[in-house]
């Protein structure tokens, strides 16, 4: 993908879904001395989301930024929306269920904009495929948003190709934020990967340690493998991630700053193609086709 076009020039973002989960996070000065110790790092991509805590996260790292305002100009803040959570759902269902219309996507932005402190979302995102969208409403919007300054670039997240293939044809789409981990590796064997790369799109990895939940024998193999490349097994995990087509940049979950330092140290690690077919075979249970 062309550097200029690509949403995120740093080696993983930072998800804020669980910024609620650390209490040493809890005051803004507190948060605002992590966001610094990003940059710092060369950290400066924040996946927030309007859901996220129920606007809450979005809300907390708005007091922090306004406790240092110029901080603003060195981030890049990523935004989603259009999944509404049940307890948000006005009507007498109270359902799950997406809303990729106008007036609602209108009204997440602003809420966003509001809550961050914020006059502008570098990039805003469709949070999940809406089956009822009215494609030429969302695309009639989402353009609105571009002109008017207050997005800076669009993409989508958990999209499949035929899903964000109907919007790339009349938006400049710029990324799909997947699931996408050793436990999670459909994209790498299907082709979605290399439609995204195919059409200019970055390809980013939520998820990518599977929420902790890689089983022993995957813990194991990637522990051997670490050993024999002298890293650790979330850099093997990673990098496994990053040989795929597109070269996925990875959502880091965790906050806690020994592990993204650890992540971060391990950025430039390599793997080979045997290792990375041995890791993907013992976390499927059966080897490649």
């Amino acid at each position: 993908m062309n550097a200029s076009r690509n949403p995120v020039q740093v080696p993983l973002l930072l998800g804020m879904m669980r910024l609620h989960d650390y209490p040493e996070l809890a005051a803004p000065h507190a948060l605002l001395g992590f966001i610094e110790r990003c940059v710092e790092h060369g950290l400066h991509a924040f996946d927030h989301a309007n859901i996220y805590g129920q606007g809450r996260c979005e809300a907390h790292f708005g007091d922090a930024l306004r406790l240092r305002p110029h901080l603003r100009g060195q981030l890049q803040l990523i935004g989603k929306a259009d999944i509404v959570l049940a307890p948000q759902d006005a009507s007498r269902w109270q359902v799950k269920h997406y809303d990729s219309s106008a007036a609602h996507l209108r009204g997440s932005l602003e809420a966003s904009l509001t809550r961050l402190g914020v006059e502008r979302l570098d990039g805003f995102l469709l949070h999940r495929p809406d089956p009822l969208m009215q494609a030429e409403e969302t695309i009639r919007v989402l353009q609105e948003m571009l002109e008017s300054g207050k997005v800076g670039w669009l993409g989508v997240s958990n999209f499949l190709p035929l899903q964000w293939q109907q919007l790339a044809r009349e938006l400049p789409l710029r990324c799909n934020q997947i699931e996408l981990s050793l436990l999670a590796q459909d994209a790498a064997w299907d082709g979605q990967l290399q439609a995204l790369q195919a059409a200019g799109l970055q390809a980013l990895a939520w998820s990518p340690f599977a929420g902790g939940a890689f089983p022993v024998a995957l813990q194991q193999a990637l522990a051997t493998v670490a050993d024999t490349l002298g890293a650790t097994p979330d850099q093997v995990a990673l990098a496994w991630l990053r040989r795929l087509p597109g070269a996925p940049v990875p959502i880091i979950g965790s906050l806690r700053w020994s592990r993204i330092e650890n992540a971060l140290a391990g950025a430039q690690l390599h793997l080979d193609a045997p290792t990375w077919f041995h890791l993907a075979q013992v976390a499927r249970g059966y080897e490649a086709p």
